[in-house]
């Protein structure tokens, strides 16, 4: 088989989905280094891990980190594909910036490319790379996946030039997508704003004489790899940490980046009705929230900091005693084998996102949980883990994570639910989580791609 050249886009879930499916197949996985240089030259940087993925990076200049990743990407892209309109910032510079390092990205690329290679794009930060490739007379078979959402067309036209971004998409063969719901999203601009032809049972979009496939792909863990991790003494300390620490109170996690698309300030808003509401419960229930930051030199990502801190410390300090902290609020990241005896340990998951693209840390929580003792997933409706954890209502319980009552009233009910619903509810979900793993995502592409017209 082909080996297939990633591009990815971002760090986080999207970095362990991609080095999985790297192992699998074989390839280079190419993109920006995280590090500036004085001028771009182009020049890659080559480093081989241990299990045989190459990776290939560049640098990139100061004024391209700027306009490029903190401008457009992070500060025009990602707020409007997360819904948030109010938050997304229409600079020319930025504009000017992103298609400049697309193209850099392009020309840097093109010399690894062998002619029977698959070339596989992952997320907004290189949405007209394939239109790129293509312009320099690349023919192979070229695949983009977006781990982010796509919003309603009546707010994505909202972007300045939003027409030349999406007809510059529909130059690779294949576009995937998280779930239903975004795929669903895009298919309905594609056929509304530029009168494409859409088949919406294929996924086939054409347009100006060229077909290109679009489709859903829900991304899943690394099920195997992962729950490896609770045998080790790692992740047994950090279990038995947090149960020693709650004082057999039970403990309710969330783990996300620091980011305002994660829902934590309205998260924040529902623990304090709960609160208000079962005042006994403080004795009862510990949350634990661990947001390691991440954007910094975003001003949006300052304030988010500050918020979460400020409401944090307004329901402790309404709800503590001597011996009683109501709320643990960690500004750091943790490894894998710590992450997965926190959720080991935890009786509630609480992942409440405003909009995701999926949430890989929902169908962790799931995978770690003890099947004779399980804990329960409460789950934002708007996640795309939402379709497949569902399970027909038997699964995760879903909410709105704009509604403070909302939050507290499943609150309650993970709290007081029996044994045996916690077993049958888990026992749905581990199926999907285990079946639905990063090697089939991967595949499913993959298999996709290669049979798709270029």
């Amino acid at each position: 088989m082909p080996k297939a050249r990633g591009v990815p886009g971002a760090q986080g879930g999207l970095a362990g989905a991609l080095n999985a499916s790297l192992k699998s197949n074989g390839g280079i996985w190419f993109g920006w280094s995280g590090q500036e240089a004085e001028q771009f030259t182009g020049s890659i940087n080559y480093v081989r891990s241990d299990e045989g993925v190459t990776t290939a990076t560049i640098d990139l200049e100061h004024q391209d980190v700027e306009e490029y990743y903190n401008g457009y990407a992070n500060s025009t892209l990602w707020p409007l594909l997360h819904y948030r309109i109010d938050l997304t910032k229409y600079e020319r510079e930025f504009a000017k910036g992103y298609e400049r390092v697309n193209e850099r990205f392009a020309q840097s690329v093109l010399p690894l490319v062998e002619p029977d290679d698959q070339v596989w794009v992952h997320d907004y930060h290189l949405l007209p790379l394939g239109e790129r490739l293509r312009s320099h007379g690349l023919n192979n078979k070229i695949g983009f996946f977006l781990h982010t959402p796509w919003p309603p067309t009546n707010l994505f036209v909202s972007l300045p030039y939003h027409e030349r971004l999406v007809r510059s998409m529909l130059h690779y063969d294949l576009l995937g997508f998280q779930c239903d719901a975004w795929l669903d999203s895009f298919l309905h601009y594609c056929w509304k704003e530029l009168g494409a032809t859409v088949d919406y049972d294929t996924g086939a979009i054409t347009f100006e004489g060229r077909t290109t496939i679009a489709r859903a792909y829900p991304i899943g863990i690394d099920f195997e790899f992962f729950t490896a991790k609770g045998n080790t003494g790692e992740a047994r300390q950090a279990q038995q940490r947090l149960l020693s620490s709650t004082r057999h109170r039970a403990a309710m996690i969330g783990v996300d980046r620091l980011d305002y698309s994660k829902g934590l300030p309205e998260r924040m808003e529902g623990i304090a009705r709960f609160f208000d509401r079962y005042p006994e419960k403080a004795r009862d229930l510990v949350f634990i929230q661990i947001a390691p930051p991440s954007r910094e030199d975003i001003g949006s990502y300052q304030d988010i900091r500050a918020t979460l801190e400020q409401k944090a410390g307004q329901i402790n300090g309404a709800r503590s005693d001597v011996d009683v902290v109501p709320i643990r609020y960690v500004n750091r990241g943790y490894s894998q084998e710590e992450l997965y005896g926190f959720y080991r340990g935890s009786r509630i998951g609480l992942v409440t996102p405003l909009r995701d693209g999926m949430n890989l840390v929902a169908k962790e929580y799931v995978a770690a949980q003890d099947p004779d003792d399980p804990g329960v997933l409460i789950l934002s409706r708007f996640a795309g883990a939402a379709q497949q954890l569902d399970c027909d209502g038997e699964g995760a319980l879903l909410i709105n994570p704009h509604s403070a009552d909302d939050i507290s009233h499943n609150i309650h009910i993970a709290l007081e639910m029996p044994l045996a619903e916690r077993k049958a509810r888990f026992d749905k979900m581990i199926t999907s989580v285990r079946e639905e793993n990063v090697q089939r995502w991967a595949e499913n592409f993959i298999g996709d791609l290669a049979s798709t017209g270029s």
